[in-house]
């Protein structure tokens, strides 16, 4: 009869130990040595958002599936950021809630309260506004002061380009300031105000003196007027010039990519706009006209929420599409603001109903708390371990040391790879995963137990102990990773942490018993202090319940 083949304990105790060390390594490598932490543990931020019906066609309520959309162009946003942990939900029929760690107030609001309506519009008036702090002027509000006009080139019609660009920097205010061209008596409207009219009647659209008047009333500070299919009187975001624009030409949804970056040659972010083929052909039309109108009637607007954003001239036809918005940005906001013309407008309009924060000092007490309810399970089981097992302490102790090991190597990992977060109720998976590594010793234990009942040798029962428990062991972590898996698919929210550090722990559970605990068995049995069974080994016959000289002496006699 052919020998069983041989174990190797030894290798595959090797093997385990060079995965942590590899696991560490690449730690090292990435330079990241702590888990990510998620809202509940490091602070962040959560804002409720109530959509508001503004489309009258809807007859008061939310379409149904509008929310939906909503919440995914806010997910991508949130997403686009690289935080981990983000979770946006909707909550009832009309609200969106959006919790993001370890993210300033403001910047979540930037990001993901705003509606994001872009819109190109042309410029017809265009007026420096006075800084509050500036001393006044003797001169009309409609001309240019002395100081501007005396800087050569300060309309930037020298400089030609390819591309919209925004004017040279006045050195007085650090701002792009123009000259100003104001009519003394607007041409009529030749184009509606409510329709939707025609690219090129919106070409040849003029301000009306309504219009006109409306513009040199307006003040920065006032609320704008925004409709797509009316002139827009507005500001630039720092409030230090104002413009008359005329209807909408070309709206966001006609953009197919928005990208942040450093253009070749250049030390300024920028954000690059591509059209799609729709929006390519009117802007193509539009640069064609503005190229060969006087300043400020060769300029166009690019309007982010009622804003101008930017309003450069146009020297040359645009052609191919393609614009850019320049201006002072740095790599923050340019980024934020290309994410946000990516993953287009939201259908619908919201208001902040509340914003809540979590202060990191709170987090940490929260951490605090788990890790000393952690250490407290861990405690009662290695004093049960000792007290019931005694000299097999080492393996259990050991086994758990190695479990924690993985278990962390794969959390920071994890965390750089795919963004994974360790929030409270991911704590409360590990500390459940230390009573399922018990679990687990104790099915193989008994089974030891059980197997040197029946008569067996100490080494012979280890061997037939592990083959009869291990099925057991597999059966008891399999159905718990498929519990872990199922919660974690219908689960939302932080309940998708507990999920995902529960089979986490259970597959590194299942590993450690099969790979170390076993093998690390299968040698100490053979040493005389386990394998003879010592009174502190745990595996005397005293404590075992096993008397083996009645049973020796009745072997003999059947011999």
């Amino acid at each position: 009869m052919a020998a069983a083949p041989r174990s190797r304990p030894v290798l595959r105790l090797v093997t385990v130990l060079v995965v942590i060390a590899l696991s560490y390594v690449l730690m090292a490598t990435q330079n990241s040595w702590l888990p990510k932490l998620g809202l509940d543990l490091r602070g962040g931020t959560t804002i409720l958002l109530t959509a508001r019906n503004v489309d009258p066609d809807e007859g008061g309520s939310i379409a149904s599936n509008s929310l939906d959309q909503a919440r995914g162009i806010i997910q991508n946003r949130v997403d686009a950021l690289g935080v981990g942990e983000s979770e946006v939900t909707i909550s009832g029929g009309n609200q969106i809630q959006v919790s993001v760690p370890n993210m300033q107030r403001q910047e979540l609001i930037d990001t993901v309260g705003q509606t994001a309506v872009l819109q190109f519009r042309l410029v017809y008036l265009a007026q420096p506004v006075q800084a509050p702090m500036e001393q006044p002027s003797d001169e009309p509000s409609g001309e240019p002061s002395g100081e501007q006009s005396q800087e050569p080139g300060d309309d930037g019609s020298d400089q030609p380009s390819d591309e919209p660009s925004d004017e040279p920097t006045d050195e007085a205010s650090g701002n792009n300031r123009p000259a100003p061209q104001l009519p003394t008596v607007p041409p009529p409207s030749a184009g509606s105000e409510d329709a939707d009219v025609p690219v090129e009647e919106t070409l040849a659209w003029q301000p009306t003196e309504a219009d006109y008047q409306k513009f040199l009333a307006y003040s920065c500070d006032q609320p704008r007027e925004d409709f797509a299919r009316q002139s827009l009187v507005t500001c630039n975001e720092d409030g230090t010039e104002k413009y008359l624009l005329g209807p909408t030409l070309i709206d966001g949804d006609q953009l197919s990519k928005a990208s942040a970056g450093i253009p070749q040659g250049s030390v300024e972010w920028v954000v690059d706009l591509e059209f799609k083929s729709g929006g390519a052909d009117l802007f193509g039309q539009a640069t064609s006209q503005l190229s060969q109108q006087q300043s400020p009637m060769n300029r166009f607007a690019i309007v982010l929420d009622g804003v101008s954003i930017s309003a450069p001239e146009v020297n040359k036809p645009i052609t191919d599409g393609r614009a850019q918005i320049s201006g002072n940005f740095n790599q923050n906001s340019a980024q934020q603001l290309a994410n946000v013309l990516k993953y287009g407008s939201l259908p619908l309009a919201f208001e902040i109903s509340s914003v809540d924060t979590v202060s990191a000092s709170l987090g940490s007490e929260q951490l605090r708390a788990g890790l000393i309810a952690g250490a407290i399970g861990l405690a009662l089981v290695l004093a049960y371990s000792i007290l019931y097992y005694r000299g097999l302490f080492i393996v259990i102790a050991a086994s758990l040391v190695i479990a924690a090991t993985m278990t962390y190597a794969m959390m920071v990992l994890l965390g750089e790879a795919m963004g994974f977060a360790l929030n409270l109720p991911g704590i409360a998976g590990a500390i459940v995963a230390i009573g399922m590594t018990a679990d687990s010793f104790i099915i193989y234990f008994e089974r030891i137990r059980d197997e040197a009942r029946e008569g067996r040798t100490l080494r012979s029962a280890v061997a037939s102990g592990w083959r009869r428990a291990r099925p057991t062991v597999i059966i008891s972590d399999s159905v718990q990773l498929i519990s872990a898996v199922i919660l974690f698919i219908l689960a939302s929210g932080a309940v998708k942490g507990f999920a995902f550090t529960l089979g986490l722990t259970t597959v590194i559970d299942l590993i450690v018993v099969v790979f170390f605990t076993h093998p690390l068995m299968e040698l100490l049995i053979r040493t005389k202090f386990f394998g003879k069974g010592h009174t502190l080994s745990g595996l005397d016959a005293h404590h075992l319940g096993v008397d083996r000289r009645p049973r020796t002496r009745l072997a003999k006699g059947r011999a």
